[in-house]
C-alpha cells in the first residue's frame, strides 16, 4: 500500500467518524426540543478540529511505524489524487449553493451550517473513497 493510499484511507475513516460523533453528540441534546434550537457550534468547532489533529496524529503515526516509506509520487498517484479530488469538490459546491440558496430563504443557521459540514463531510468521504477504489482496481482509461 503506497503512502497515498494510506492517507486516503486515513482522510476517509477520520471524516466518517468525526462526523459520527458530532451526530450523536447533536442528538444526545435534543431533550425534546426542536433539533434547531440544539447548541451545535461548539461541537462542530471541536469535532472539526479534533478531524485535524487526528489526520496529523496519524500522518505522524505512518511516519513512525514505516520511517523508510517513500512518501515520492509518482504520474498514477497525481493522477488517483486528482480524480479523488474532482469526484469530491462536487460535494463542496453542492454544500455552497445548498447554503446560499437556504440562507436567501432565511432559514436557521443550525440548518446551514450543518448542510455545509455534511457536504465537506461527503467531499472527503466520497473522494478518499474513489481514490481508496481507483488505488485497488486501477486508473480507469477514458
Amino acid at each position: 500500500m503506497t503512502h497515498e493510499e494510506k492517507r486516503a484511507w486515513t482522510m476517509l475513516v477520520v471524516s466518517a467518524v468525526g462526523y459520527a460523533v458530532y451526530v450523536a453528540v447533536v442528538l444526545s441534546r435534543v431533550d425534546g426540543g426542536p433539533l434547531a434550537a440544539t447548541p451545535y457550534a461548539g461541537v462542530l468547532l471541536w469535532t472539526v478540529g479534533g478531524a485535524i489533529v487526528a489526520n496529523i496524529v496519524a500522518e505522524i503515526g505512518m511516519g513512525v511505524v514505516n520511517p523508510r516509506a517513500s512518501r515520492a509520487k509518482d504520474v498514477r498517484d497525481r493522477e488517483i489524487g486528482r480524480l479523488g479530488d474532482h469526484v469530491g469538490q462536487a460535494f463542496v459546491v453542492v454544500g455552497a449553493v445548498s447554503a446560499m440558496l437556504m440562507a436567501l430563504a432565511e432559514w436557521d443557521w443550525f440548518w446551514i451550517a450543518n448542510v455545509v459540514y455534511l457536504c465537506f463531510v461527503l467531499s472527503a468521504v466520497v473522494g478518499s473513497l474513489a481514490k481508496v477504489i481507483v488505488y485497488r482496481r486501477g486508473v480507469p482509461q477514458w
